[in-house]
């Protein structure tokens, strides 16, 4: 410490911060403590101490990158969670490297049709700058407002660290209410109207995912004060997630954790946020989604009034899910599948839709078509046995669902995959009983079709229209026991899991 005792004689403030300055700006201080270390033989002085205060924010504006902006004043919460204090300076400190507290959370957003402005508003350079100007302040305004601490990454992503599962909710729910002009939160304390110029932009539609909340789950400060770990990336993954399931709205998916601290942070009537008190939001389950070898339970954040009709086949889908993950093919995933289809026809918004060629006879699909459709399918499967009609049902209902813009595109995913499964399923089936069907045709088919028989063995399209009607026969034995029997020794193949991300 000898050069700073040499220095410390007759030495002013501003000879104090220059010296602090020139260490911290040649890297030879990178963090508070080492400040501490070299600055005590003078702390006896009282003025030292803004000094060292200047000396410490800088420090933290180029050493602590993504928390750069974070301070004991603005970010209690995130402040006690990130920061290991300094005893005689409370309001400063040393950030921690490696994190694996419950008490965080991770919130991932992408703007949607950020690329198509830019390239509309390449002769209006004023709109552009508009656009950037909000991404980079108003979302940090927004955020500091809200506890959380935001950055900006590659363009139209944005990243936001909160300290609780209400602040990462919160700050979430205000961005897009900020750039879709909507008044979801509605805090008068946080503002989220347009102001200047940006009053101008259109309406963008936001995506985002949230993690966190979970000591298993680290997330890892590096030396430059970026973040890294499986909480960045998995809030990314549900990011991508909710980006899939409503490409052109916003949307919001989460991990169940976040959901279920929310509620515990929530439950005593005094301490409610806006959101818990207006009842503005319902976790919507979606089940599991694997990324890298983890099974990550999820919802979505139904904020839209427009959705909350979900709430009504809340039960059913869960039923589905339990379903699939406990692999239950032989009779009641169809049966879920159905039952939560027939909930979905007869909750969501009225449809009229016009396939391209009659189904079983109806030339438009309303919601009780459609629900008479599953009914028939469900009759097909359980009751006449009748797999390979049961099927056909399947593949008309993901058509026709295709085609109803409002259809809730994770149901449609469920569907498309249980649909794929039962075709495999159907091509074994068939093959067996068509084997049975060659041994048996003479007690199957009688007179002329016996006859037909023999010569549509030489026609294709003859030979599996007969088919069709043997494998109605009556006698053909033991039909629900070949169907069990094959799904019971196919379960690996059957297994049926939602990905999100890279293989």
């Amino acid at each position: 410490m000898k050069e700073i005792s040499e220095y410390n004689s007759g030495m002013t403030e501003h000879e104090f911060f220059s010296f602090l300055y020139e260490k911290i700006i040649a890297k030879e201080i990178i963090t508070f403590s080492k400040l501490r270390e070299l600055i005590t033989p003078v702390l006896k002085d009282k003025w030292t101490h803004p000094v060292v205060m200047r000396a410490f924010n800088l420090l933290k504006t180029l050493n602590w990158g993504f928390f750069s902006n974070i301070s004991f004043n603005t970010h209690k919460k995130l402040w006690k969670e990130l920061v290991i204090p300094d005893k005689v300076f409370p309001e400063a400190g040393d950030l921690k490297k490696t994190l694996q507290i419950s008490d965080l959370y991770i919130a991932m957003l992408d703007i949607h049709g950020y690329t198509k402005f830019c390239m509309e508003s390449r002769k209006n350079l004023s709109m552009m700058h508009t656009l950037d100007w909000a991404i980079e302040n108003e979302i940090r305004r927004i955020s500091t407002s809200c506890g959380a601490i935001s950055q900006r990454e590659r363009g139209d992503e944005m990243v936001v660290v909160a300290a609780s599962a209400t602040d990462a909710l919160m700050v979430t729910l205000c961005i897009i209410d900020y750039f879709g002009k909507t008044e979801v939160v509605n805090d008068p304390a946080i503002s989220t109207k347009r102001t200047g110029n940006a009053e101008a932009l259109p309406v963008f539609k936001i995506s985002a995912g949230i993690t966190g909340g979970n000591t298993q789950s680290p997330l890892i400060i590096t030396e430059r004060g970026n973040l890294a770990g499986f909480l960045l990336n998995s809030g990314a993954r549900l990011q991508t997630r909710a980006n899939e399931l409503s490409p052109k709205e916003s949307r919001i998916m989460i991990a169940k954790q976040v959901m279920m601290n929310y509620e515990k942070e929530n439950k005593d009537a005094g301490n409610k946020c806006v959101l818990a008190q207006n009842e503005s939001i319902y976790f919507f389950d979606t089940g599991h989604i694997e990324f890298k070898g983890v099974m990550i339970p999820t919802c979505e954040v139904v904020f839209d009034k427009n959705e909350r009709y979900k709430e009504n086949f809340a039960e059913e889908i869960t039923s589905l899910f339990t379903a699939t993950r406990d692999n239950l093919w032989e009779q009641k995933i169809f049966q879920d599948l159905m039952l939560l289809l027939i909930r979905v026809a007869q909750s969501m918004p009225k449809f009229n839709i016009t396939p391209p060629q009659p189904l079983h006879g109806m030339q438009t699909i309303t919601n009780e078509s459609y629900v008479q459709l599953c009914r028939s399918a469900m009759k097909a499967y359980n009751r006449d046995e009748d797999y390979h009609m049961a099927v056909e049902y399947l593949h008309d209902l993901e058509e026709v669902s295709l085609m109803i813009s409002s259809f809730d595109r994770l149901i449609l995913d469920y569907l498309h995959g249980i649909t794929e499964k039962y075709s495999f399923i159907l091509t074994a089936f068939e093959a067996h009983i068509d084997k049975e069907i060659e041994e048996k045709a003479a007690q199957i088919f009688h007179g002329n079709y016996y006859k037909a028989w023999l010569a549509a063995k030489n026609g294709f399209t003859v030979y599996n229209k007969l088919l069709a009607i043997g494998r109605k026969s009556e006698d053909i034995t033991k039909r629900k026991n070949v169907w069990l029997s094959l799904l019971a020794q196919n379960k690996e193949q059957m297994e049926f899991t939602l990905y999100s991300g890279k293989k």
